[in-house]
C-alpha cells in the first residue's frame, strides 16, 4: 500500500504523527505526549476526514 500514517518521536521524545504517499511526506501533527494520543489523532482523521469539506483559499 502506498499510503500510511507513521508514529515516531521526535528529538523532544514527543509522539507525532506523519501521513505519507510512497517515500513523501504529506503532512505530519502536532507533538503528543502519549502514543495513545497520537494514535487517536490517526482515528480522528480516519473517519472524519473523508467528509470533511475543502476549502479554497486562492
Amino acid at each position: 500500500m502506498a499510503h500510511k500514517f507513521e508514529i515516531w518521536k521526535d528529538k523532544a521524545g514527543e509522539f507525532r504523527v506523519r501521513f505519507k504517499y510512497n517515500a513523501e511526506t504529506i503532512f505530519s501533527t502536532e507533538g503528543y505526549t502519549s502514543k495513545a494520543s497520537a494514535q487517536n489523532a490517526i482515528d480522528s482523521i480516519k473517519s472524519n476526514g473523508p467528509g470533511a469539506e475543502v476549502e479554497d483559499n486562492s
